[in-house]
């Protein structure tokens, strides 16, 4: 059976820009820490994986450290601020300030309706990705959609982890999976559990080297819009304005 896993952040929606960036600031603000992320040094932290080892990174700055205290427990503050932060995330998606990105509900919808297995696999809270899903293709569509994310796995991307559990817990076929990604490391993460990957960039990770994915586009594109740009293609797929599931199926037998 053919499935399509997606990532959640940068693919479902542009949610690091307008959602962990403000979300994390929003945090350091309500506890009185001593950091504030530009988006010039949150594209410096996007190189890690994961919120909370985001924040761990904090430590590592003498002030910052100083401010907490040497004698403070810091997993335990890290649990507590990563809670926050998640909260502080899904008010703005409950708000409406991250809407989807161009082109996502579309396609999964069509790859729903063609008998496809459509899942989202994240190294993100959970209830972060959820959120984020069901505003991008709606509570009823939401439902059908296995979600893989948080500590369901001991290692952050570019670790394949979250990409082995999801094929192992679905029993899925490597052959006939494509993910869609939008950083190296993502990208990384899918090549490194042996599937192929479509990569759909965004501002933060336009730059980023894509060489191992099959496919990488500005967006997935929809009627309406500006046609997709394709940045580079090293499969079969030949997109017109918008990306379609033949050009997703043509990804994966060039994978094959």
């Amino acid at each position: 059976m053919t499935a399509l896993v997606l990532d959640c952040d940068g693919v479902l929606a542009d949610t690091e820009r307008h959602g962990h960036l403000p979300a994390f600031n929003a945090t350091f603000a309500r506890f009185g820490l001593p950091a504030r992320w530009s988006e010039d040094e949150y594209a410096g932290k996007l190189r890690i994986g994961g919120g909370k080892e985001r924040m761990a990174s904090l430590f590592a700055e003498p002030a910052f450290a100083a401010a907490v205290g040497a004698g403070a427990d810091r997993a335990e503050l890290l649990r507590t601020w990563h809670r926050a932060k998640t909260e502080a995330f899904r008010d703005l998606v409950a708000a409406g300030r991250i809407p989807a990105r161009p082109g996502v509900a579309r396609i999964i919808g069509a790859a729903l309706d063609a008998g496809w297995t459509v899942a989202v696999a994240s190294t993100s809270a959970e209830e972060s990705v959820r959120a984020v899903l069901t505003e991008a293709v709606g509570p009823a569509t939401a439902t059908r959609i296995p979600v893989f994310a948080g500590d369901v796995v001991p290692a952050k991307k570019p670790d394949p982890a979250i990409y082995r559990l999801t094929v192992d817990r679905l029993g899925l076929d490597r052959a006939d999976t494509l993910v869609i990604e939008d950083s190296r490391n993502g990208l990384l993460a899918a090549t490194g559990a042996g599937l192929a990957c479509l990569v759909t960039v965004n501002g933060y990770t336009r730059d980023e080297d894509f060489g191992e994915a099959a496919l990488v586009v500005s967006e997935l594109g929809d009627p309406g819009r500006p046609p997709v740009e394709v940045l580079a293609n090293r499969s079969g797929a030949r997109p017109g304005a918008y990306l379609t599931l033949d050009d997703l199926r043509a990804c994966l037998e060039g994978g094959r």
